[in-house]
């Protein structure tokens, strides 16, 4: 099973990756998420609205049709209001961890300015390691637009804990397969003001195996997340 999360486009026939990997291929452990291209980081993307709809049954778990988590965080509350119909997987997925208190403690551990802050490996491994299994992917209905919150992914039907938040447009991501499942509704304004100054040093890797410790020694000055609890 694959545990840490980059962001992948093709460009030019080829993969580029962003995240903790520096190789042309990454080893069978490690998990792909977007990763932006100098072109598609010129492009302005003025496009808001949502996608056409398409909406999907949704699911039969046990997570409400619509509902709201609230972070507490470092840098100010935010909240999430998240719609089972635009992507029902993901959206029962992040129920399952909030309720499991998953985030709580969680470092916001790779922020790259004007694209996304990624967040989800837990600040006990042993959290990590429990979620470490995938679920099916959902059909992208929705636009992965500022302020909307995605699952990462490493390819086909590879979700399992990491998320993004998108801190500009980046529509480019919805044909590759990232499936947006709420939006920031409150504290938009903490999310742009998360700590960026590691960019992405933190090494993923040794997030999911040493937890919060690996963080603390070395990136003592990441953001991070108090609490994340269901609030409707």
């Amino acid at each position: 099973m694959r545990t840490t999360a980059y962001f992948s486009l093709i460009a030019a026939g080829l993969m580029l990756m962003l995240g903790a990997c520096t190789s042309s291929k990454p080893p069978e452990s490690a998990r792909e998420a977007p990763a932006e291209t100098p072109k598609e980081a010129a492009k302005e993307t003025a496009r808001e609205e949502a996608k056409p709809e398409a909406t999907p049954p949704a699911t039969a778990g046990k997570a409400p049709l619509t509902y709201k988590v609230k972070f507490d965080t470092t840098k100010g509350n935010i909240i999430v209001e998240v719609h089972r119909d635009w992507a029902p997987l993901g959206a029962e997925r992040f129920h399952e961890l909030v309720k499991d208190n998953y985030f709580d403690g969680a470092r916001f551990f790779r922020v790259v300015p004007n694209f996304v802050v990624q967040f989800g490996l837990a600040a006990n491994p042993a959290k990590t390691k429990k979620w470490d299994h995938a679920i099916k992917d959902d059909p992208v209905i929705r636009t992965n637009k500022l302020g909307s919150i995605t699952f990462a992914t490493a390819g086909p039907n590879t979700r399992t804990s990491q998320l993004f938040i998108n801190t500009r447009s980046n529509q480019m991501l919805d044909d590759q397969g990232f499936a947006p499942f709420g939006e920031v509704t409150e504290g938009m304004d903490a999310v742009m003001h998360i700590y960026a100054g590691y960019g992405e040093q933190p090494d993923q890797g040794a997030i999911t195996s040493q937890g919060n410790g690996y963080l603390t020694a070395n990136f003592p000055k990441l953001d991070y997340i108090r609490t994340a609890t269901i609030v409707q």
